[in-house]
């Protein structure tokens, strides 16, 4: 609604504010080390964060508390976000992978490998069927999320992808 955003920075915070009042509203602070992406649950409950340390972790927005630490890259976790229906995690990484995470269990339920270079961004199809990432090695993929397997290499670029999005739902 707007009314609270979260921001992250590089003190190993990510604050919760009003916008109303300027106020701040709650502080988390990563458990391990410095996070380098945050984003809300589709029902605002929860918060995501991608860290330095390899892991994304799920907090409650009420409590302050982590509810569950997503482990399994071996380097720095560039980007998190929510399926849209939020059952999901996908979180990007300096591995040059991609994974698809369980939001209730933790499992890893997908690991999408083909990028030669660091993932950038990684955002699910609106319908959730697919996973479009971005990559250092001047690339996006696109993936089904069934699979894992590749479905179409996007070149063309000569320098890094930053991000890459899907248009929104028809």
């Amino acid at each position: 609604d707007g009314q609270e955003v979260l921001t992250v920075s590089g003190d190993a915070m990510v604050k919760f504010w009003s916008t109303a009042s300027g106020e701040c509203l709650r502080t988390f602070e990563s458990l391990g080390s410095v996070a380098l992406s945050v984003e809300i649950s589709p029902d605002g409950q929860t918060l995501l964060m991608g860290s330095l340390d390899s892991v994304a972790e799920l907090w409650s927005i009420a409590t302050g508390e982590c509810l569950r630490t997503f482990t399994g890259h071996s380097d720095f976790v560039l980007s998190a976000v929510f399926s849209p229906d939020g059952q999901e995690v996908l979180t990007a990484s300096a591995d040059s992978t991609a994974k698809l995470w369980s939001t209730s269990s933790g499992k890893c339920l997908c690991t999408f490998e083909g990028h030669s270079d660091f993932v950038r961004s990684a955002v699910l199809s609106p319908d959730g069927q697919q996973v479009l990432t971005a990559s250092e090695d001047n690339t996006a993929k696109l993936w089904s999320t069934a699979s894992g397997e590749c479905l179409r290499t996007l070149e063309g670029h000569r320098s890094v992808v930053q991000s890459a999005i899907f248009s929104p739902a028809a």
